[in-house]
């Protein structure tokens, strides 16, 4: 991952999840140690909106492709 798409997601994720919690710190950690499959089983049971779920997802593939 790109240090700016990492960045991008960071932000996005704790502007979603205002409250750090051990979920939050757990995605973190993930992000930070370049683990996509572990943010996506993280965040599947968010309550994302059909809009939130298609960036996040978005922002996603984008790291898995090397974006």
């Amino acid at each position: 991952m790109t240090r700016a798409a990492q960045v991008s997601l960071l932000r996005w994720l704790r502007r979603q999840l205002q409250q750090p919690t051990p979920t939050r710190e757990h995605l973190e950690a993930a992000i930070e140690n370049d683990d996509p499959s572990e943010v996506r089983r993280l965040l599947a049971d968010v309550p994302f909106t059909d809009e939130q779920r298609r960036h996040v997802q978005g922002l996603l593939d984008a790291w898995e492709r090397g974006v």
